[in-house]
């Protein structure tokens, strides 16, 4: 399969600004590819620069092998967008929008009709048909935004933090229609930055912070090398820190914590940093995340 999207030392700049920082990626065809990091990492702006509605500064961006330069009207016709704001019509009902959207993009009233209707249902939206928007819950809201990106058939779907402001349910929803675009073979590009959707829904990600990209790969993979398999989490006390130095154990410091990332036998170490701290503090082996291997690098949690 060849790449849908190729970026190399991307770039954008805001005045003094630099909100994306010669940035390189590639988007295989058929992927779910991610975008994880905090507020104002340079997602959401690496994901308008391939929307084509937000001019690079520097670098070369190509989606479906067209420069967003000078191609910017043939890549829109066949991508579909998730914004993360709700911006459906609140005066129209969920099949209106639907048809309203079609519009756009020179869709046929007939064709444009059986689309909406079998996108509902593919969203499980087809008892809230003729609702007004205002009545819809904000679950309900993002499936329709989603069927609305889903009207002219795209060859690639992006979806900016398409979760955000979610209950659990809902999410769950979400993610489970992603998952079955995925398995029809679409290509989706999603901002987030809740380390579950990133790990459950993503075949390859890059973490992001200050416009910069720290790593690229599988989240498994990341994970593997950034942050071992498991991590055993210290009670942090005036004494525990100075005996894992006397014994020589490498940790680090996260809040009132000391964390030990390892490969293997952490429940044996564990027992040892038990007895080694005399009991005097808790002692805890949890699997390693995307989390960790953000905090590593950056020194700061996703959330910060």
């Amino acid at each position: 399969m060849g790449d849908i999207i190729a970026a190399h030392d991307l770039e954008k700049r805001f005045g003094d600004l630099i909100a994306v920082d010669r940035v390189s990626f590639r988007v295989r065809e058929g992927e779910v590819f991610g975008f994880l990091g905090p507020n104002g990492a340079g997602k959401t702006t690496t994901m308008k620069m391939i929307q084509c509605i937000s001019p690079k500064s520097g670098g070369n961006l190509e989606v479906f092998g067209m420069d967003v330069d000078t191609h910017p009207r043939e890549i829109k016709s066949r991508i579909g967008v998730v914004p993360q704001e709700n911006n459906l019509d609140p005066d129209f009902t969920a099949y209106r929008n639907l048809l309203v959207y079609a519009r756009y993009f020179g869709i046929p009233k007939s064709v444009a009709e059986e689309r909406a209707e079998s996108l509902l249902g593919f969203m499980h939206l087809e008892e809230k048909r003729d609702v007004l928007i205002e009545k819809l819950s904000g679950g309900m809201k993002r499936r329709l935004i989603i069927a609305r990106a889903l009207v002219n058939e795209p060859e690639l779907l992006i979806l900016d933090e398409p979760t955000i402001g979610l209950d659990p349910q809902a999410r769950h929803l979400i993610w489970e229609t992603l998952r079955g675009l995925r398995a029809e073979g679409n290509t989706l590009v999603l901002t987030t930055h809740y380390l579950d959707e990133a790990e459950r829904l993503c075949d390859r990600l890059v973490i992001m912070d200050h416009g910069k990209i720290l790593v690229e790969g599988a989240p498994a993979d990341i994970v593997s090398e950034y942050a071992g398999n498991e991590v055993i989490e210290v009670e942090r006390t005036e004494k525990t820190a100075t005996l894992l130095d006397e014994f020589g154990v490498a940790y680090d410091l996260a809040g009132d914590l000391l964390q030990i990332f390892t490969d293997h036998r952490a429940d044996d170490l564990a027992g040892e940093l038990l007895d080694l701290c005399r009991h005097e503090a808790a002692v805890t082996v949890r699997p390693a995340t995307l989390e960790d291997v953000f905090l590593r690098l950056t020194g700061r949690s996703l959330r910060e």
